[in-house]
């Protein structure tokens, strides 16, 4: 997937980047992809569960994202085109730099909704920025 990437999970982190990756693909006339991840379970051997309920709850979080870009883009002056909202179950960094596979560059906040709000650079933010095979753009917080 050719263009930009941006990981958004509903924080006000990723809020910022998804922003910031729709004024970079205006400014290099490229497509944004806005991709969320519904957080899979690890099993024993680390990789993804999968349950029965997983293919409802990765639509309400496509749902929301698409909500949220809406929302972004309806703030900006001009606005990328063409914008596609994703989702996917699995682990959030495994997926992003899946995605990022063939992609001009990744945009991601400096961290995201997860637990540790203390933290400068978020796990998931640190394993794209190490894996993925493309530039990655970490946005600041905005304090």
């Amino acid at each position: 997937m050719s263009g930009i990437i941006v990981g958004v999970d509903g924080s006000a982190h990723s809020r910022k980047a998804l922003e910031y990756a729709a004024k970079e693909a205006v400014a290099h006339h490229t497509s944004l992809t806005v991709l969320t991840v519904h957080q899979a379970v690890r099993d024993v051997y680390g990789s993804p569960s999968h349950y029965s309920d997983d293919a409802s709850l990765t639509e309400k979080a496509r749902q929301a994202a698409q909500a949220e870009t809406d929302e972004v883009l309806a703030g900006l002056a001009e606005k990328p085109e063409p914008v596609t909202v994703k989702a996917v179950h699995g682990l959030p960094a495994d997926e992003i730099v899946k995605a990022a596979g063939g992609a001009d560059m990744v945009v991601m906040g400096s961290r995201g909704a997860g637990g540790f709000a203390r933290l400068l650079l978020g796990s998931v933010a640190t394993q794209v920025s190490q894996h993925a095979n493309c530039p990655v753009l970490i946005v600041p917080a905005a304090d």
